[in-house]
């Protein structure tokens, strides 16, 4: 069985992944000074992210993960596994790896904020402006792109290819 990647291109290095998480993680550092802060990760996609985050951030933090999901193509949204850190007035970050339509990152915002957070930002890597369904906006982003299919550091094509260390996008 051949790899994905190789009917694809690459988008971003390794090398150039790390620095956009670091800039990411220095402006969380800056903007949380002496706070506690709690990344959620959104399964299945988030975790290469937030665990390169966790290890960059040099603040106390907690993690939990949500797995959330449209039942259906543009349907409506259900939670399948949901966080059990209670993060009533807490400092909390979702971390995205990438924004798409935004349908499935605004419900969980919106679930987020019932349960009382101090404050509620959401990080990703990707922003796809072009491709958003709903006015959700990140507030730590690591680069914005124009509409292309991504794929690695835990975005996939039918399950595969989250495992590349790289980012690549399909050749045109």
């Amino acid at each position: 069985m051949g790899q994905i990647k190789d009917d694809m291109m690459p988008f971003l290095t390794r090398k150039e992944i790390d620095a956009l998480v670091t800039r990411l993680a220095r402006q969380i550092e800056a903007d949380y000074e002496g706070r506690d802060i709690v990344f959620i990760c959104p399964l299945r996609g988030s975790i290469h992210l937030t665990a390169d985050l966790m290890r960059k951030v040099d603040l106390p933090q907690q993690v939990d993960f949500v797995d959330v999901k449209a039942v259906e193509k543009g349907g409506a949204i259900k939670i399948v596994k949901d966080i059990s850190v209670n993060i009533a007035g807490k400092h909390v970050l979702i971390v995205e790896e990438v924004i798409d339509t935004g349908r499935t990152l605004s419900f969980l915002r919106n679930r987020l904020f019932a349960s009382a957070p101090a404050s509620l930002k959401i990080v990703t890597l990707l922003d796809k402006p072009a491709r958003r369904e709903l006015p959700i906006k990140a507030d730590y982003i690591g680069k914005t792109i124009d509409d292309r299919y991504v794929v690695g550091y835990g975005m996939d094509s039918e399950e595969l290819g989250r495992n590349y260390p790289e980012i690549y996008n399909l050749k045109n």
